[in-house]
C-alpha cells in the first residue's frame, strides 16, 4: 500500500501556503529579514507543535508568518511546498494565503501575492503542476477588514479563483461576513469556507446558505447531523479534509476515530489534503499513509480521494477529464 500511495497521482484542495513555512526556512528568513522568533533553536520551535485545539496551533503559525517580508520570501515559501508537490506526486493544487497575515504588519498585498503567483507559474512550467490561488479573509477580523482586502484583491482577479473564510471558527460565525462574500461573487469570485473543524454542523449549514460557498473545508463534524450528512452526499457537496490536522488538534483523539472513511463510504465527495503540514507533520503522502495504516481501506477507495478531489476542484471539465485519465492510467498500469 505504501508503495500505490506514493506513486499515485494526487490533487490538494486544502492546504494553507503559509502553513508550509519549515523551521528550516523561518529561521534563515528570521536571520536575513532580521526579525525576532520567540525560539533559539529549531529543536525548541519543533517541540512548540505540541497543540491542544486550533487557537493554540494558530497563535505560533501567526508568529511564524512574521518572518515572510520581501517577495522573494513568498517565492521561496511556495516554491518550497511545490517541490514536496513534486516529491508526493501531486499534478493539481489550489492554495490559501491570509493577505491580512501580511498587509496588518505592513507588508504590501502586491509583495504577497506577487511572489506567490512567481513561484505557481514557475511550478506550473518547470514541475507540470498546474495551480488556483484562493485567497482567505482572517474570521477573528470584522468585517470593514475582509471588505478592505478584497477591495486589494480585485486588481489580482486573474491570479485568484476564489475567496475563502478561515482562522478561529468558534465565536466568528459565516454571518458576520455575509455581505463580504455577497460581494466577491458579484466581482467573479468563487467561494469556499473553514467549517465543521471545531464548530457544530450549524456552522456548515451557515457557511452553505449565507456564503453561497461551493465546497467546505474541513466539515468533519457534519456527521453528527443526519440530514445534513444526507444533503451533502446528494448534492455531492465537497469536504476538504485534513487528517493528520484534525488529530495533531484533537478534533479526534486518535486517527483511528477519524470519520474520513465512514464519509467516503457513506457517498460524500470527502478529499484527503495537508493543511498546514510544516506544523502538522505531513504532507499529502503522508495524510494519505496515515489513512491507510489506521483503517481497513482499499486501494480503490483511496483511490476514491484523488477522483473526488479532482471533480472538486476549479479546473475547466477538459482539465478534469485529463486529470481523471492520468489516474485511470495509473491504475491499470
Amino acid at each position: 500500500m505504501k508503495k500505490f500511495i506514493h506513486a499515485l497521482p494526487k490533487v490538494e484542495l486544502h492546504i494553507h501556503i503559509e502553513g508550509t513555512l519549515e523551521p528550516e526556512l523561518m529561521f534563515e528568513l528570521a536571520k536575513s529579514n532580521n526579525i525576532e522568533i520567540p525560539f533559539n533553536t529549531i529543536a525548541e520551535l519543533k517541540d512548540a507543535y505540541d497543540f491542544h485545539n486550533l487557537q493554540s496551533f494558530l497563535d505560533i503559525y501567526y508568529q511564524g508568518a512574521n518572518v515572510l517580508v520581501k517577495e522573494q520570501d513568498f517565492f521561496d515559501l511556495t516554491w518550497a511546498y511545490l517541490l514536496r508537490c513534486k516529491a508526493d506526486n501531486v499534478i493539481h493544487t489550489e492554495i490559501f494565503f491570509d493577505p491580512q497575515t501580511h498587509t496588518n504588519r505592513g507588508i504590501s498585498f502586491d509583495t504577497v501575492i506577487n511572489g506567490i503567483h512567481k513561484a505557481l507559474l514557475k511550478g506550473k512550467e518547470e514541475l507540470g503542476i498546474s495551480n488556483k490561488l484562493i485567497m482567505c479573509f482572517l474570521r477573528h477580523l470584522d468585517e470593514d477588514a475582509a471588505f478592505h482586502t478584497l477591495a486589494l484583491a480585485i486588481p489580482h482577479k486573474d491570479k485568484i479563483i476564489a475567496v475563502g473564510l478561515d482562522s478561529s471558527e468558534l465565536g466568528n460565525p459565516a454571518g458576520k461576513f455575509e455581505r463580504v462574500f455577497k460581494e466577491a461573487i458579484n466581482n467573479g469570485f468563487l467561494t469556499v469556507a473553514h467549517a465543521g473543524e471545531e464548530g457544530p454542523p450549524e456552522s456548515i449549514r451557515d457557511a452553505l446558505e449565507l456564503l453561497g460557498i461551493s465546497r467546505i473545508d474541513h466539515g468533519v463534524t457534519c456527521s453528527e447531523d443526519d440530514t445534513l450528512l444526507a444533503m451533502l452526499a446528494i448534492k455531492r457537496i465537497p469536504l476538504t479534509v485534513c487528517p493528520l490536522s484534525n488529530t495533531k488538534l484533537k478534533v479526534f483523539d486518535a486517527m483511528e476515530q477519524h470519520n474520513i472513511v465512514n464519509l467516503l463510504r457513506e457517498g460524500l465527495c470527502v478529499t484527503i489534503n495537508s493543511d498546514d503540514p510544516a506544523y502538522f507533520g505531513g504532507y499529502m503522502t503522508d495524510n494519505f499513509m496515515a489513512i491507510a495504516e489506521a483503517h481497513d481501506i482499499t486501494k480503490t477507495e483511496i483511490s476514491q480521494f484523488t477522483f473526488n478531489a479532482i471533480e472538486a476542484s476549479f479546473i475547466s471539465a477538459e482539465e478534469k477529464e485529463r486529470l481523471t485519465m492520468v489516474i485511470k492510467n495509473y491504475l491499470t498500469t
